[in-house]
């Protein structure tokens, strides 16, 4: 990843009002790209996107990516050479609730997106994020690689499987047909373990309602404390990603793929070992109770294989599991004292950017 390959590159990154596209648009502001930002307003209140100031350093649009038409409209106005597609329902529960909320946006959102790649002549890369919850969950104990299948018991996780596929579609259909160098798009797709860090505040996540909860001294309901999880910190990830779109930016075949970003194997924990973590280092009681309800249906084992990111981009994670947990609870702990949250934020990613592999 270098930093002085994205002066100066008009960048998209759509969801950037979210969890993890809060940190990629600060992140592509500090290397000093010209960002451009489509998406809804924040998810929540608060939210990173506000607490950090990312719309100060970018151009923000407000607009959904189920809206054909204005999401054409916003990549011919910002003619972006490369684009991050991070806009999506990304909530399991909330896929039970809105079945047909969730396909609309994480599937034909990214027929969308694609489309209006298609009908583009600026773009050369495009990372497109989906989730590690697209395959076909078998229960095993080992990752899964990236030509393993593709499925989903949940309308989450299906919905992923299926902007995979239409990806490819589109990638074999479309964009390998455009020959080599001017015009050509080079298109990939990213599936990432669990993030946490610091500014998330969604619904029905570990992370957010574990701190939501210690901050307001109450206990939080856990619903599956022995589900196993690749936790990872988010810039993580991220670093993939823009790693990913550099080798995309290089015209070569072999990088429009597939790629697994998961964490090493001692970050591969359950939900009640990583909350022991978290109530370890905050210093004072934090408190869960098992949730007896019934719920739906949620995978139990979840572990991705990185092989192929390490081999060939050279990208392997940074941070530990203390380390993520170090900085995840400094991070909500400064929120709690009032502190300037984007000099908390930027100090976090400039501290990552120093640490050895």
């Amino acid at each position: 990843m270098s930093a002085s390959f994205w002066s100066g590159k008009r960048v998209l990154v759509t969801g950037h009002t979210g969890f993890k596209g809060s940190w990629l648009s600060l992140w592509l502001q500090q290397f000093g790209a010209d960002v451009t930002g489509y998406a809804l307003e924040p998810p929540s209140r608060p939210n990173l996107f506000t607490l950090a100031g990312v719309g100060d350093g970018m151009v923000s649009m407000n607009g959904d990516i189920r809206d054909g038409e204005s999401l054409l409209k916003a990549v011919r106005i910002c003619r972006p050479e490369i684009i991050f597609h991070l806009a999506a329902q990304s909530l399991v529960r909330k896929s039970y609730q809105d079945p047909v909320g969730t396909f609309g946006s994480n599937v034909m959102g990214t027929v969308n997106l694609l489309e209006a790649v298609r009908k583009s002549d600026c773009v050369r890369a495009v990372v497109n994020v989906t989730s590690d919850k697209c395959y076909e969950n078998r229960e095993w104990f080992w990752g899964y690689r990236e030509n393993d299948a593709l499925g989903g018991m949940d309308p989450y996780s299906c919905s992923k499987s299926c902007a995979e596929l239409a990806t490819a579609a589109y990638r074999k259909s479309f964009f390998d047909r455009r020959g080599q160098g001017v015009g050509r798009v080079f298109v990939a797709t990213v599936r990432a373990g669990n993030v946490i860090g610091g500014g998330d505040w969604a619904e029905d996540r570990l992370i957010p309602d574990l701190m939501r909860a210690v901050m307001s001294g109450k206990p939080v309901l856990i619903r599956n404390p022995h589900a196993v999880r690749p936790w990872q910190h988010v810039l993580e990830p991220l670093e993939g990603y823009l790693t990913l779109a550099e080798k995309l930016w290089e015209g070569k075949d072999e990088y429009a793929d597939a790629w697994n970003f998961g964490p090493d194997e001692e970050n591969t924990v359950t939900v009640e070992a990583l909350a022991l973590r978290i109530k370890e280092r905050w210093g004072h009681e934090v408190q869960w109770l098992f949730d007896p309800a019934e719920h739906p249906h949620e995978s139990r084992f979840l572990k991705l294989d990185s092989s192929k990111a390490r081999s060939k981009l050279m990208w392997r994670p940074r941070l530990t599991l203390s380390q993520t947990v170090d900085w995840l609870v400094e991070w909500y702990q400064c929120y709690q004292q009032k502190q300037d949250m984007k000099k908390v934020t930027l100090s976090q990613l400039e501290s990552y950017q120093h640490i050895n592999r």
